[in-house]
C-alpha cells in the first residue's frame, strides 16, 4: 500500500483572474507583474524572475493561454507544453507569488484588474511602445525592462533540439 501525499503547497500560488482580488489585498507591496508564455523555463527565464522579483514585494507572472500563444506566432507546434504544466512549473519558483493567465493578445485588461506598482519585461522590449507601460503609470506606477539575458530562449532551445534530432 503507498502512503498519501499531499499535493505541494506551491499549487496555491495559481489563480484565475477572477480569484485574484482577496490575494492580491493580502500580498507585500508594491506588486511587481510580468507576463510571457514561459514555454520551457530556462536560465533566462529564472534569473529574470529573480531580478524582478527583487523590485517589489511581491511578484506576480500572468501566463499567455495556449490560444493566445498560437495567435503569437511562434510557430504552429508552440506552445509545446500546455498552460497548465507551465503554470505549475512557474507556481514552483520561489520569486513568484501568484500565476494566473490571461486570454487576450495583451496583458492590458487583466493590468487594469490587478493594478500593479512595477511593469516588468525583459529588455527585449521598448517599454515606451507598449500599451501597457502607460496603463500603469496613469495610476502612478512605473515599468522597467530587465536586460535580456543573452544566449537563452526558448525558440533557440527548440531549434537546437530540432536541429540535433535530424
Amino acid at each position: 500500500m503507498t502512503a498519501s501525499v499531499p499535493l505541494p503547497s506551491f499549487l496555491d500560488k495559481i489563480k484565475p483572474a477572477d480569484e485574484l482580488a482577496d490575494i492580491l489585498a493580502a500580498l507585500p507591496r508594491p506588486l511587481v507583474f510580468t507576463n510571457g508564455v514561459f514555454d520551457v523555463l530556462h536560465r533566462g527565464h529564472v534569473l529574470y524572475l529573480a531580478q524582478a522579483r527583487a523590485l517589489g514585494g511581491s511578484l506576480i507572472v500572468a501566463l499567455n493561454t495556449d490560444a493566445s500563444v498560437r495567435r503569437l506566432g511562434k510557430g504552429d507546434d508552440r506552445p509545446l507544453n500546455a498552460e497548465a504544466d507551465r503554470a505549475v512549473v512557474m507556481a514552483s519558483q520561489a520569486a513568484v507569488d501568484v500565476v494566473t493567465w490571461f486570454a487576450e493578445d495583451t496583458p492590458e485588461a487583466l493590468i487594469a484588474r490587478i493594478r500593479p506598482d512595477i511593469l516588468v519585461k525583459g529588455g527585449d522590449y521598448d517599454m515606451a511602445k507598449l500599451p501597457e507601460t502607460r496603463l500603469v503609470e496613469s495610476w502612478g506606477g512605473t515599468a522597467r525592462a530587465l536586460p535580456f539575458v543573452s544566449g537563452y530562449s526558448t525558440t533557440g532551445l527548440v531549434k537546437k533540439i530540432r536541429a540535433s534530432a535530424s
